[in-house]
């Protein structure tokens, strides 16, 4: 008799050491679930990073629907399929048509991401090959650079002094859009025509007042705009496209295939922001990137801040299964977090600002000793309820009812 397979439901809320303040949300520590999958002695490790105002999903809301899974069926499938068919189906359908779990996007990317990675273990398949698609570039390279964040928590001056080289810049609208256009002139006067400049409005402008922020926001060098508008304002996104120079890649109105076809059909963005958690994990954010390829838009391979493990190198994954992105962000894990709950710590080579494929198999990482602090709930195969995890240290797990 195989011994039983197993669930361990971890809610890490690591302090930053540094912040990040945007116009929808400022954090100073991680909100992230993670999920340690044990079946026949091997492991899959998943995350999901909700946030209310992208998604409507809360790390309790999230929490919740897991607790009421039946997740003795999603251990039996993986005992009874042959791996790498069932990845296949993973791939085509997603944890909602493989296993017929029903539930919001970060509930699938947490139960994604733990299923490809412990199908990475069985198969011996490296992250990038787990979201590999049929029309992706077939070259992968050697690494990767990425871009490079200003937010509202430092100075411009600071940020190009410090954070270069740039390969890419992502700047965080302020709620004044002279400092905006401010900034942006900085941006170019240090750097050139050379580096895109993208401006991340976080949904934060009216359709009234957007056509002028773009205007002056264009005239200062300003190559895309993220999201200016209200979530899913598809009418007046394409109105607005058709009146500015300057590119508008969609994020927080695009987190299902349905967003990304509703999205093309009206015409109302030139890029999507492709990020794994949003999108319900990696292997459909690697559908969405399929649509806009197809299409003939760009894509970026985004991040939620404060990631803490498994999200990163899956990010990394998508990026170098599909590196004809337009930019890719690494995320800031190395500056928020002096010790994380993960192993090996996900590296940015900050002297170049470039990443490497994570190593396999799988997305390649384990838990540390830390993480233990953070767990909450543990569930065996054979037994419908999940048990409270006594966590070391004066912290009291939270189950949500």
């Amino acid at each position: 008799m195989p011994e039983p397979a197993g669930a361990t439901l971890y809610r890490v809320e690591l302090p930053m050491a540094v912040g990040f303040d945007h116009p929808a949300k400022r954090r100073s520590a991680s909100d992230s679930l993670l999920l340690r999958l044990e079946v026949d002695g091997l492991t899959g490790l998943g995350e999901c990073a909700p946030r209310a105002y992208v998604t409507g999903e809360t790390s309790d809301s999230v929490s919740a629907q897991l607790l009421g899974l039946p997740l003795d069926a999603v251990f039996a499938r993986l005992r009874s399929s042959e791996p790498a068919a069932l990845l296949a189906r993973l791939r085509a359908t997603g944890v909602a048509g493989t296993f017929g779990v029903r539930g919001g996007n970060n509930l699938l990317c947490l139960l994604e991401t733990a299923l490809l990675d412990l199908l990475g273990h069985r198969l011996g398949l490296d992250g990038d090959r787990l979201v590999t698609a049929e029309d992706a570039p077939a070259t992968r390279p050697a690494m990767l650079p990425v871009s490079q964040v200003l937010d509202l928590s430092l100075d411009v001056e600071e940020f190009l002094d410090t954070r270069g080289p740039f390969h890419f810049v992502k700047v965080k609208a302020a709620d004044d859009i002279r400092r905006d256009v401010r900034t942006v002139t900085a941006i170019r006067s240090r750097l050139g025509d050379q580096v895109p400049v993208m401006v991340d409005a976080n949904m934060s402008w009216s359709a009234d007042e957007a056509a002028g922020h773009l205007a002056a926001l264009s005239d200062a060098g300003t190559d895309l705009v993220e999201e200016p508008l209200a979530k899913g304002s598809w009418a007046e996104l394409a109105r607005l496209r058709g009146r500015t120079a300057v590119g508008i890649m969609l994020d927080e109105s695009v987190c299902t295939p349905e967003d990304a076809r509703r999205a093309l059909e009206s015409g109302a963005c030139d890029a999507f922001n492709v990020r794994v958690a949003k999108n319900g994990g990696p292997a459909t954010a690697a559908r969405v990137i399929g649509l806009a390829r197809g299409a003939g838009l760009g894509f970026q391979i985004g991040v939620q801040v404060a990631e803490v493990g498994p999200l990163i190198n899956a990010g990394r994954a998508l990026a170098f299964a599909h590196p004809d992105a337009l930019s890719v962000e690494a995320g800031q894990s190395d500056r928020f977090f002096p010790e994380m709950v993960v192993s090996p710590r996900p590296a940015v080579d900050r002297s170049a600002n470039t990443i490497a494929p994570a190593p396999g198999p799988g997305f390649g990482l384990d838990l540390t000793a830390r993480a233990a602090a953070w767990a909450v709930a543990h569930r065996s195969e054979g037994d419908p309820v999940w048990r409270p995890v006594a966590a070391s240290g004066s912290r009291t797990p939270r189950i949500p009812a």
